[in-house]
């Protein structure tokens, strides 16, 4: 399904592919909506009344969904296209998000936060996961990286930091409330951009001749990939730990740098801050990953990178008392090493046959859902047991656990050449 020439447009040579720009700029709107309550909703909720192990669980809650939906995301686009999936993905949201800011969150009803908070969660994956795979069908293989590094950029662009950006001015202005209910006019405008002018097309003639036989194929290969690919598996592995942190930093972080005199504003600032740096290294190791190895830089500078800076912000605070400029540093190397994992959507996809593509992306994307679960769960389950302290040990470990896991995500090329060196080496002998 690549049809682009080496020699296209200047977004092209950039690594954009040209006819699915637009695509890519209502992603960025849409996850700016859809993330502005991403590092606020926590602190905010508990301020109003709620604990600290029930606000982990409303968004363990939440990450259920978004779990079950970035599996969706990948088989659904195989068995209806990516625009279906993606209009699925924006009704559930908006449901979700009416329900949770109108209903729930006025009279802070735990009870009715829970359903609601997840049924929002089946929004983004179901959009922007499914645009993902959009994208690994409709880019060349030679620019896949720099492809994908663009789609990181723009999602984390809107999620981290103009939802954080917007929502410190957002909050002063006008209140959390209605900084809550904007976020359906940001999600609207960007699903006008990725499916209405964005004019793309992504074929699907086998699947519409095979008909509700293939649509239940794709959904079963969606499993049964694991088992046939194990790669694969270990790949949804190492993309879980991925952005655990990210998840699970929000929940607890804030709440420990208002003891060193950081308060949450403030750390808005610090968050936006460090997905600035996120997004500029989504490019980066998007194109370091073409030159060096998609394996190489997933290893080093996103596990082995990740395990040390999650260490460090958490200390420097201890260390260097209301030191907002090096807290905000550090975090921002820390941003860096997240987008060390891009690479991780270029290589997951090719260890597996043009057949498999979409099952390989739905456990990639599985990975990704999961990420949201496991970093709140893990908040419920260890901070009254382990603390802060205890908690950013647990994430430091599982990122060096996915550098070793790494190691192990070779592609088929590389394990035919080995086998020919060993098929030399003993006929040498």
């Amino acid at each position: 399904m690549n049809d682009l020439s080496q020699n296209g447009t200047f977004l092209d040579k950039i690594g954009i592919p040209s006819n699915l720009a637009w695509g890519y700029f209502g992603v960025l709107i849409f996850m700016m909506g859809d993330g502005l309550e991403l590092a606020w909703i926590s602190p905010y909720l508990v301020d109003q009344g709620l604990t600290v192990q029930q606000t982990a669980v409303l968004t363990t809650s939440y990450g259920v969904t978004i779990a079950i939906a970035a599996w969706f995301s990948g088989v659904l686009v195989e068995a209806i296209g990516p625009r279906k999936t993606m209009l699925m993905g924006v009704a559930l949201y908006i449901i979700g998000h009416s329900l949770f800011v109108g209903l729930a969150i006025p009279n802070l009803n735990f009870e009715l936060m829970i359903p609601t908070y997840a049924l929002r969660g089946f929004g983004y994956p179901l959009f922007a996961y499914a645009f993902l795979v959009w994208i690994t069908y409709r880019a060349p293989q030679h620019m896949l990286g720099k492809a994908v590094g663009w789609f990181w950029f723009v999602f984390t662009g809107g999620l981290a930091v103009l939802g954080a950006f917007y929502s410190s001015w957002s909050i002063e202005a006008f209140g959390h409330i209605p900084t809550l209910w904007s976020a359906i006019i940001w999600v609207l405008i960007g699903a006008f951009f990725a499916l209405v002018v964005n004019r793309d097309k992504f074929e699907l003639e086998e699947k519409v001749k095979e008909g509700n036989t293939s649509k239940l194929k794709e959904l079963i290969n969606g499993i049964t990939i694991v088992k046939r690919e194990p790669k694969v598996g270990i790949a949804g592995i190492v993309r879980v730990i991925n952005q655990s942190s990210q998840y699970a930093f929000p929940l607890f972080l804030p709440l420990y740098l208002a003891d060193y005199g950081i308060e949450t504003i403030v750390w808005l600032n610090i968050w936006g801050t460090i997905f600035i740096s996120n997004i500029v290294f989504n490019l980066i190791f998007g194109y370091l990953g073409d030159k060096l190895g998609w394996r190489n830089t997933v290893t080093w500078f996103g596990a082995v990178g990740c395990g040390v800076f999650t260490l460090m912000l958490f200390y420097t605070p201890q260390i260097f008392v209301g030191n907002v400029v090096l807290v905000a540093i550090i975090g921002m190397l820390w941003g860096a090493c997240i987008a060390g994992f891009v690479p991780l959507s270029a290589l997951t996809p090719s260890l597996v046959g043009d057949g498999d593509k979409g099952a390989a992306m739905s456990i990639l994307n599985l990975g990704a859902g999961l990420c949201v679960f496991v970093g709140p769960a893990l908040v419920a389950l260890f901070f009254n047991l382990v603390g802060s302290v205890g908690l950013v040990w647990i994430l430091a470990g599982l990122y060096f656990i996915a550098a070793v896991l790494t190691r192990l995500l070779k592609l088929p090329s590389e394990e035919s050449d080995k086998k020919a060196v060993k098929e030399k080496l003993s006929t040498v002998s």
